[in-house]
């Protein structure tokens, strides 16, 4: 089930669903996956709280609903709360980040020779190998997946 489709089925059986609502990069995902279920939500259920992801965690708990997160918050909060992931892995959840040198012929002022070295040192074996392991000893799996290709 992709994330658009659980979100559908949230709505459709009127839970209640906690929405950051504070137009950070997490509201806008919900945004764009709301559209994508062709559902602009609306009524006592969607709750549009304003806060924090941990605020929002906290709430939906509280109120025994559902919410979009990220992994990194929910799993350091993960013994105070009483919440299940409903989807963990899904093509609409995907949130990459990637890393872009600038055009130096549009922005003349740009350290060339130190974007280099931050995208060499950013693309090494020893930092994916960090980042692949991040979070693994606190919480048990990692925070990030590495799909950079040479």
């Amino acid at each position: 089930m992709s994330a658009s489709q659980a979100l559908a089925k949230i709505y459709e059986n009127q839970a209640i669903f906690v929405s950051r609502g504070d137009d950070s990069g997490t509201h806008k995902k919900e945004l764009a996956l709301w559209k994508a279920a062709t559902i602009t939500p609306i009524g006592d259920a969607y709750v549009s709280a304003g806060k924090g992801m941990g605020d929002v965690l906290t709430m939906t708990d509280e109120m025994q609903g559902y919410t979009l997160t990220d992994k990194a918050t929910y799993l350091s909060m993960k013994d105070q709360l009483d919440l299940e992931i409903l989807v963990e892995e899904s093509a609409d959840l995907l949130n990459q980040y990637t890393v872009i040198a600038v055009n130096p012929e549009k922005w003349s002022t740009t350290n060339t020779e130190a974007v280099d070295v931050f995208i060499d040192w950013l693309t090494s074996k020893k930092t994916l190998d960090r980042i692949a392991e991040f979070g693994k000893e606190e919480y048990g799996e990692a925070l990030f997946f590495i799909n950079y290709v040479e």
